[in-house]
């Protein structure tokens, strides 16, 4: 008898698409109906940070709102020898640059975590040349949906008094990204309850939350569930690069240890006999 035909009821897979570009896709799959007939749903993360064997499942914030914002600034270019005749877009970037990193350190409560991290700043095109445009792009990450929504205007004001003051015209999209990621306790609990069936309860840690997003939060918005990180370092040196790096890469039996934890769930949920 296959497993399949132990399970009481049915496991739906969900692909993943677009999940590291917000808006992401996840909201694309339950608008189109994925959760339909879904009574919880359950992600997993390959973690390059937790050593092979352990998993954390945390409950409550574990996973930041995602949010993202461009600024295009229009100056007026001329000769780096005439600066006088123009307005530097980029010397007007360079101070909302540091401009914008007053928000957290000024403006956000200190035990409450957030992030304004420009990423982008191009512009210009010439050694002497005066740049008439410039743009930046950056990402904000919180917990708290009122300091999200806060940074957001802090943002925007510091923007428009730029523009009033350095006498440019500045354009800003700021897109709402991927809300907060939490995870209830009642799923949670069961997931490190599973977690120490099959690996022991030695391979159960607690890892703290990240500023890193994940767009798994709408499902969780949607129904209950919980999403857990496995680990997959080892003493390999392939290993030891975070996520992201160019050099990253995994041991691939965290694979099957997720594939082992996904079992187990579908068995509690569905009754396996």
């Amino acid at each position: 008898m296959t497993i399949k035909e132990q399970l009481s009821g049915s496991v739906v897979f969900i692909f993943q698409h677009a999940e590291e570009k917000p808006p992401g896709g996840a909201r694309e799959m339950i608008a189109d109906g994925c959760l339909d007939d879904v009574d919880a749903v359950f992600g997993a993360h390959v973690a390059s940070q937790i050593p092979l064997g352990e998993m954390s499942c945390t409950e409550g914030p574990i996973m930041a709102a995602v949010d993202a914002f461009t600024i295009n600034i229009q100056g007026k270019g001329g000769h780096g020898a005439h600066p006088h005749t123009t307005v530097d877009s980029i010397v007007i970037g360079s101070q909302l640059v540091g401009d914008l990193q007053t928000v957290v350190s000024r403006r956000t409560d200190p035990m409450d975590p957030a992030v304004v991290t420009v990423g982008v700043f191009q512009s210009g095109t010439a050694f002497n040349v005066i740049a008439d445009t410039a743009k930046i792009e950056g990402t904000v990450r919180t917990f708290n949906e009122a300091t999200r929504q806060l940074i957001e205007e802090e943002i925007r004001a510091i923007v428009a008094g730029k523009e009033r003051g350095a006498h440019v015209s500045c354009e800003i999209n700021y897109l709402n990204g991927y809300p907060a990621l939490i995870n209830p306790e009642q799923e949670s609990t069961l997931v490190r309850k599973l977690a120490s069936n099959v690996f022991g309860e030695e391979a159960v840690i607690t890892a703290p939350p990240a500023l890193g997003g994940e767009d798994f939060a709408f499902y969780l918005q949607e129904r209950p569930g919980a999403f857990f990180h496995v680990g997959a370092r080892t003493d390999e040196s392939y290993t030891q690069y975070p996520h992201h790096h160019p050099r990253f890469d995994f041991d691939e039996r965290a694979l099957l240890n997720i594939g082992e934890l996904f079992l187990a769930i579908a068995e509690e949920y569905l009754g396996a006999s």
